[in-house]
């Protein structure tokens, strides 16, 4: 396994993502991943299933599958919990549910604040103020982000956090915030693969020296149960990706995932098939060719699944966008 540096620390490369693991089915998904050789895992208080992470996670560890400081957990914070006096609870619920002392990684979900809704009355809390209202929406809440951040900060001061960073920032959110951090950083986690290379994005990235995590790295696969995506829209059936993965003797999934990895990215691919953890790690006994490379970053069709400026209105009656 391959590790990217993060901070001052090291974590593996390829992890696995729990978006949309349904909570039954992650302590045991978990468990299979370490015993495959996972050694870095991704939660967010929105996906729902921490509390089910951290009993995998306490039962490998209880199991000897790998010591705590060989593994690495991020988890997120949630949009209606921006304001500064609300992260430091919402860093340790997710600890709480993580059944963990500290985390590896902390994360502010989106550059988007929302009504605070307390744990007490739902949690998580997901996207809408009142999801009982006859016309449920989202109610915004105007925190500026660098209060957000300075709070983020005093997280890792306060020893519940070794890193802090972004998801879902875009270039002139990168340069605001290196503008004002007291501390940097230590990740940029975005929706990159073959359909959405973000070029620009990661060369910025790069220029504030800045390490990117990949998440939906295989690109369509995630949305189609979410009607989100067509199976059409599958860059696994794309010409470049079916050819090196016969020429290198691999899936065509694998053949994308090292792509990304090659990169220089760190990815997370989701699945819920023992399987597929096999599949998804196999990555370092092979390298894509530099035309290979090419081939497929140039089915780039700006094509993001992942997009509040459209999900928002459709899902929630809100026009909410991030990203031009």
């Amino acid at each position: 396994m391959k590790n990217t540096t993060v901070g001052s620390n090291s974590m593996a490369t390829v992890g696995l993502g729990l978006w949309k693991i349904a909570p039954e089915d992650t302590a045991g998904i978990i468990h299979h991943a370490l015993e495959h050789g996972y050694r870095h895992l991704d939660s967010a208080a929105d996906y729902g299933n921490e509390a089910f992470a951290g009993e995998g996670i306490r039962a490998a560890l209880n199991d000897g599958l790998c010591q705590r400081d060989e593994l690495w957990v991020t988890s997120k914070l949630w949009n209606t919990f921006h304001r500064p006096e609300h992260v430091a609870a919402a860093c340790r619920r997710s600890l709480k549910d993580l059944l963990l002392e500290v985390l590896d990684l902390y994360m502010i979900h989106f550059p988007i604040a929302l009504k605070y809704v307390d744990f007490e009355e739902r949690y998580p809390p997901e996207w809408v103020a009142n999801p009982d209202a006859e016309r449920p929406i989202m109610e915004m809440d105007p925190v500026p982000l660098h209060e957000t951040w300075g709070a983020m900060e005093r997280l890792v001061d306060e020893g519940l956090v070794k890193n802090i960073g972004i998801c879902n920032y875009s270039c002139a959110l990168l340069h605001d915030l290196h503008a004002y951090a007291r501390i940097k950083p230590s990740m940029l986690q975005v929706e990159s693969h073959p359909y959405l290379t973000q070029e620009r994005l990661l060369r910025t990235a790069a220029h504030y020296q800045l390490p990117v995590t990949a998440f939906s790295p295989l690109g369509a696969l995630s949305y189609l149960s979410l009607n989100m995506a067509d199976e059409k829209e599958s860059v696994l059936r794309q010409a470049p990706v079916l050819a090196a993965a016969e020429s290198h003797g691999k899936t065509p999934a694998q053949v994308v995932l090292r792509w990304g990895i090659q990169r220089g990215n760190a990815v997370i691919p989701k699945t819920s098939r023992r399987e597929r953890l096999a599949e998804n790690i196999d990555l370092f006994d092979f390298a894509l060719e530099d035309g290979e490379m090419a081939a497929i970053s140039g089915l780039n069709r700006n094509r993001r699944f992942n997009d509040p400026g459209t999900f928002c209105e459709v899902a929630f009656d809100a026009f909410h966008a991030i990203y031009d």
